[in-house]
């Protein structure tokens, strides 16, 4: 059942779709509206030094298009047009953008900005859909070409006049997605020619936007591929993107249009924009580096932009915000904490078997490529599972726990995080492996194990034990064929019940005179299964006999 109030949006009339074959391989060029489209929205819109600031971190991230205010409508903007041009603050390499209506006093006013500017494009915008002509403008559809025409004669006139200046002009039919795609391509075909200086080498910018998102990314595609098989001079345009987020989709939109045949992309960092934002340019960018794209952007540092962003925006980023968001790479899940120690263990193996050098289960992009570390990639709660728990342990404190160990390691940290009802930190994780494997409380206390070589055979021990026992001193004497064998033989006369021992795991922390022995020993207990002790010292044969202590606490507590 159809709601009466909206509509379905009608199909674009374009049988013979080449776009959904498409793919793309090339990145289009970036151009930056956080100084203009994105600033306006903010609650609180940046100072004059708090945008040069942002100005300067866009221009290290590569943005070579950067719109930079709107200066005819605010004297703020204007000045700081100025301040750019007047103290050399933009570099040779980069086109500074300002907006303008297709108003003769505005545009004056705007060429007034951009006086003794080496690179600049000159944006024009008027919105030829049917809503804004009836409901806001009041005029018909001779009268908006003709304001647009005589605006852009009048901006050709006075780029004209600025010799020493590369001065672009890029022309938006705002509401393009609501707007007949017969008129807009009048439209645009009346401005290219009032413009008259167009060429494959000094293109004209066509930004064609989704200024408000009410069709699907499809429909948008469409009419990106009506436009330029259409357009009769398609090699000298360049055919722009500008898509906003209202129903979520501005990332998909872009995508599409590209694969429909668009060359530029308009949009802002994270999205910041009016209602829902436009589309998120790090997101853009960073989607298509990851099929393997050189977009000639630098996130290699992503976490300090987006800090630096969320301080001069005043405004947060999501935690679960691709590729900048806290959760972005993290994993709560147990199988998927799993599956991503695996394959990272693995990654070497990923050029032969896929073709490429990172292919990791549920992580499309290496996180190391955008300045995101490793050791925050899983985060503990009690829906954690082993293998997870064990990643933490390893990437935090080098610690290796034997896979044998990992379900046993696993149950105490749930229990642990379900005891506390949170999310819990990898110091937590050290703390309940080291009260529970390595020192837990219990009844039995090593005070020294010296095992001697018998004189004719080195490989015969003679051990000697120190045990305290619920505060008792006990000393017990045994022999082995090796000093644990000797030690547990010596243990098994004091402590009341039979154990015995498997093959154990060493691990060596550190280097040098600071290196420590972790050894992980399970102790098989006669009707009670097996569980894992572990110690740490700098003999490997001491580490092992702690480990043993430490099990028989364990035992002694279960």
């Amino acid at each position: 059942m159809n709601v009466p109030k909206y509509r379905i949006p009608e199909m674009i009339d374009l049988p013979d779709r080449q776009w959904p074959a498409k793919n793309v391989t090339r990145s289009p060029q970036w151009c930056s509206v956080d100084l203009r489209d994105g600033n306006q929205a903010l609650p609180n819109p940046m100072d004059p030094d708090q945008k040069l600031e942002y100005f300067r971190l866009l221009c290290d991230i590569g943005f070579k298009q950067i719109e930079v205010g709107f200066p005819s409508a605010s004297q703020d903007d204007f000045d700081f047009f100025r301040r750019l041009i007047e103290e050399g603050l933009v570099p040779d390499d980069v086109f500074i953008m300002g907006l303008t209506q297709c108003r003769p006093h505005l545009i004056g006013r705007t060429f007034e900005a951009f006086k003794g500017c080496r690179r600049g494009i000159v944006h024009a915008y008027i919105a030829p859909s049917d809503l804004h002509m009836k409901q806001v403008f009041g005029m018909d559809r001779p009268h908006l070409v003709d304001t647009a025409v005589a605006a852009t004669k009048q901006i050709r006139e006075l780029a004209d006049r600025m010799p020493e200046s590369d001065i672009r002009y890029e022309f938006s039919p705002e509401e393009f997605t609501d707007t007949d795609v017969d008129f807009s391509l009048e439209l645009c075909t009346a401005v290219f020619e009032a413009w008259g200086k167009a060429t494959p080498e000094k293109p004209l910018i066509m930004n064609l936007p989704a200024t408000v998102e009410r069709r699907p990314p499809n429909h948008y595609a469409d009419m990106i591929e009506c436009f330029c098989r259409r357009f009769p001079r398609r090699d000298s345009i360049v055919v722009s993107l500008h898509a906003h987020n209202d129903q979520g989709m501005g990332v998909a939109s872009v995508e599409l249009g590209l694969m429909a045949g668009a060359d530029r992309v308009e949009g802002t960092l994270f999205g910041h924009g009016e209602r829902t934002g436009n589309v998120d340019l790090v997101t853009c960018i960073n989607n298509l580096y990851s099929r393997g794209i050189d977009t000639g952007m630098d996130f290699s540092n992503l976490a300090d932009i987006a800090a630096t962003v969320e301080r001069l925006t005043g405004m947060p980023i999501y935690y679960r915000q691709p590729y900048a968001g806290e959760y972005a790479f993290t994993a709560f899940s147990g199988s998927h904490q799993d599956a991503i120690n695996k394959g990272i263990h693995k990654l070497s193996e990923a050029p032969e078997r896929f073709g490429m050098g990172w292919k990791v289960p549920y992580l499309h992009i290496d996180p190391a490529d955008i300045g995101r570390r490793f050791e925050r990639l899983i985060r503990i709660n009690s829906q954690s599972g082993k293998g997870g728990i064990a990643w933490v342990l390893e990437q935090d404190f080098g610690i290796e726990i034997p896979k044998a160990m990992q379900p046993e390691l696993g149950k105490h940290v749930q229990a642990y995080s379900e005891s506390v009802g949170r999310e819990i930190s990898g110091q937590e994780v050290y703390e309940v492996f080291q009260n529970e494997f390595v020192a837990p409380q219990g009844p039995y206390e090593l005070v020294g194990y010296w095992p001697r070589p018998d004189e004719k055979d080195p490989t015969f021990i003679h051990g000697e034990v120190k045990l305290s026992i619920d505060g008792e001193p006990k000393t017990v004497v045994a022999d082995g064929n090796g000093p644990i064998s000797a030690f547990v033989n010596a243990v098994k006369t004091v402590v009341g019940f039979d154990i015995a021992v498997d093959d154990y795991h060493e691990q060596a922390i550190g280097k040098g005179a600071d290196a420590q022995a972790l050894a992980y020993v399970p102790l098989k207990i006669a009707g009670n299964g097996v569980l894992f002790g572990v110690g740490a010292d700098s003999n490997i044969d001491q580490a092992a006999v702690r480990a043993i202590v430490a099990g028989l606490n364990r035992i002694a507590k279960k």
